[in-house]
């Protein structure tokens, strides 16, 4: 799908927060693995949402929806007596890196499968402790393969990598026999995602937590508590619709989302040109490259993780950004962005990837543009169209 922006300097309004993708995600899979049946409300039903509804479905968990109410009904299962398993992930690197080691408190086989970039982003580290474990772990361009049982004790992972790694331990973990112990090695990035998995683990009655500044103890033995949630709304899509000029309500300043400082960095773009760190919130690192190429520029550190998203999010936004006359350096953990956007004389390219779609979307509301592959916002933002709508901007869509 292509979509045309009309350039609008009077876009103004009050837009409301879309559900947090992260914590329902969490709270899914929670409810999922727990005794009896728990509600989730407050829950939109993205591609990535709906990847791991089906997922669960595979392990044995009853899925009941309700796009009306934004509410699912989940009746958990125990994933330690499945059978043999197909789960389809669909695009959504969070699904995948937090049922790999579900899968493996079974020694069943279980098959999980991806579609566009998601078989190509790392997974050394299950590899890894999977290995040291006797547990197969067989992949291919499209599937992996998990034959074997996982067990508790002490687990080293690197802090640098994705929390999505940890957070997929922590899920699976308390199911096993024995007391766990998760190391975390070097620079921690990523800390705020893992705090909201041990927030979701405790309100399903799961007794884990920070035994210091990085070790994190988790209990064995235990079975999830079904528990009625309601879903936060999400800071980093409330990113992409301040960057639209709204005014975002829906969001609470105290959330233990780390993407919270999308508020204050915008600010310090508006003022002059900043050096931001994104460590701890790398989804941010399209938008605020576009919100720096509208302002003063910027340098963004602790980005080396951008180039194993949906796509290579800072060598695509270099190439997207040229488009608008705006030069960017990549380098290995930092990107310099400039300034002085003007309007594209040519096609944007969306890259499959939601976030650039939608980082470029809020340059071409002040430029103009045309970009292709703009369906890649259901992954994460199905109604993101409508909502710029709701601010006065005029979009034309080319199905």
């Amino acid at each position: 799908m292509k979509v045309t922006i009309t350039p609008n300097d009077k876009r103004t309004g009050t837009l409301k927060a879309p559900p947090s993708k992260s914590m329902a995600h969490r709270y899914l899979i929670c409810a999922g693995l727990a005794e009896g049946t728990s509600v989730i409300s407050n829950i939109a039903a993205s591609e990535d949402i709906l990847a791991t509804m089906d997922c669960l479905r595979a392990l044995g968990a009853e899925i009941s929806y309700s796009p009306e109410d934004m509410t699912a009904e989940v009746k958990g299962t125990d994933p330690s007596t499945r059978g043999e398993t197909l789960m389809q992930c669909r695009e959504s690197g969070s699904t995948l890196r937090f049922m790999i080691p579900i899968c493996a408190l079974s020694d069943q086989t279980a098959v999980l499968s991806g579609k566009g970039r998601l078989m190509q982003r790392p997974l050394t580290v299950y590899e890894d402790l999977f290995e040291a474990q006797g547990i197969s772990f067989d992949r291919s361009d499209s599937s992996i393969t998990i034959k074997g049982s996982l067990k508790g004790g002490e687990y080293k992972v690197p802090g640098d990598i994705s929390s999505q790694f940890v957070s997929g331990l922590l899920f699976a973990l308390p199911i096993c026999g024995e007391e766990s112990l998760i190391r975390l090695e070097g620079n921690i990035e990523s800390r705020p995602y893992i705090d909201m998995t041990i927030k979701a683990l405790k309100e399903h009655g799961i007794d884990v937590g920070w035994k210091n500044e990085t070790d994190l103890a988790v209990s064995g033995a235990h079975r999830y508590v079904a528990a009625d949630t309601m879903v936060e709304g999400d800071w980093s899509n409330a990113a992409n619709l301040m960057a639209l000029g709204a005014r975002v309500t829906g969001v609470d300043p105290e959330s233990l989302q780390g993407d919270r400082v999308c508020d204050r960095y915008f600010g310090l773009l508006e003022k002059d040109r900043a050096e931001l760190d994104i460590s701890d919130c790398p989804d941010l690192g399209p938008v605020l490259m576009a919100y720096a190429a509208l302002n003063h520029g910027a340098v963004l550190r602790g980005t080396r993780r951008l180039k194993f998203k949906e796509s290579d999010r800072g060598n695509v936004m270099k190439e997207e950004l040229a488009k608008f006359d705006v030069d960017v350096d990549v380098c290995d953990d930092s990107i310099t962005v400039g300034c002085g956007v003007k309007a594209p004389t040519e096609t944007l390219s969306g890259h499959n990837d939601h976030r650039i779609v939608m980082a470029l979307a809020a340059i071409c509301t002040r430029t103009g543009g045309t970009i292709d592959g703009a369906e890649a916002v259901s992954k994460s933002f199905p109604d993101y169209f409508e909502r710029m709508r709701d601010l006065g901007i005029e979009i034309r869509k080319e199905i």
